[in-house]
């Protein structure tokens, strides 16, 4: 019998090749046409052919994700921590944010070209306003749950508010900032490709838009693959990060 975790290691690509399968049966058996729907062949050998014009275009869109999801962090922290170590703050803030997050950033994109024009400055900006939020509320709720009765026991050792703030708060967050990252990477990478889309000169995003106004598809759904696969690999990345620096956290799992 194959143990369980080979076969938890193996399922994602079992499942992968499964889904390209048939989906490759489905274009060859009803013969569609690869200006609408590609095969995965078909754009396995775009990603060929086409191979140098993507890596630039993904480099452009990776270090400019990357930057922007940077500034993300930087500010998603420090307001996290702002958030989740003062009642005051989060009453007043908290619906803010909530509702700065509830307007679609398409809609924002327009309003970034009037102020920094046609280039890196909207897709950075994109991808920092999409990603965050969750790391603010990762950090704001890792803070704001520490138990009241660890806090008072800390307060009669003699710590300070900040000290509990800084030396048990944090830590404590880290498990909820490492999911946020996660969930916040694979966001800042949607913010990049769709400000390349509408505001763009190059990337991911721009090569994806001309090859559909053209009717290229199947280099479309190229850039779609490569844009999945960054996100895959910076998601992974944070995993194994978390995993090496907050084991304490994930003992009880492995050990159910």
């Amino acid at each position: 019998m194959i143990p369980r975790k080979t076969l938890e290691r193996w399922a994602p690509v079992a499942a992968a090749a499964v889904l390209l399968a048939l989906w490759q049966v489905v274009c060859s058996v009803f013969s569609i046409p690869d200006y609408l729907f590609p095969s995965p062949i078909t754009i396995a050998q775009a990603c060929a052919q086409y191979a140098g014009p993507i890596a630039e275009a993904a480099w452009k869109t990776f270090w400019v994700t990357m930057l922007g999801f940077a500034i993300s962090i930087v500010v998603g922290v420090l307001l996290g921590f702002l958030v989740g170590s003062s009642r005051l703050a989060y009453a007043a803030l908290y619906p803010l944010l909530v509702g700065f997050n509830a307007v679609p950033k398409a809609a924002i994109v327009p309003i970034l070209i009037v102020w920094f024009g046609i280039g890196l400055g909207p897709g950075i900006l994109t991808a920092f306003l999409i990603s965050f939020f969750p790391i603010t509320v990762n950090i704001a709720t890792g803070l704001a749950t520490l138990e009241p009765e660890l806090e008072d026991v800390l307060r009669v050792l003699g710590a300070k508010r900040w000290d509990v703030l800084v030396k048990v708060g944090l830590p404590r967050s880290m498990p909820y900032f490492y999911g946020s990252l996660k969930i916040a990477i694979t966001l800042a990478f949607v913010g990049t490709v769709l400000a390349e889309m509408t505001a763009g000169d190059s990337g991911i995003g721009y090569l994806m838009q001309t090859a559909g106004s053209q009717q290229r598809m199947p280099l479309a759904f190229a850039g779609l693959v490569v844009i999945g696969v960054m996100a895959m690999a910076m998601y992974e990345l944070f995993s194994l990060v978390e995993k090496r620096t907050t084991a304490w956290a994930h003992r009880g799992a492995q050990g159910g």
